[in-house]
């Protein structure tokens, strides 16, 4: 599996579950109000993941 050298918002959590997706090429979001903001802002729905390790 490729990683993605730049990590995304995962990098700084401490979750080991979060941190093994830091460095995906996705714009994750740890759950927060960053998250439900940004949503609202940008009118597009929440993927919620809730873990498949």
């Amino acid at each position: 599996m490729t990683t993605h050298k730049v990590p995304n918002r995962l990098a700084k959590e401490k979750s080991p579950y979060l941190l093994q997706h830091a460095h995906n090429p996705v714009n994750w979001f740890p759950w927060s109000n960053e998250a439900f903001e940004v949503a609202k802002r940008d009118n597009k729905p929440i993927f919620l993941s809730i873990g498949y390790s």
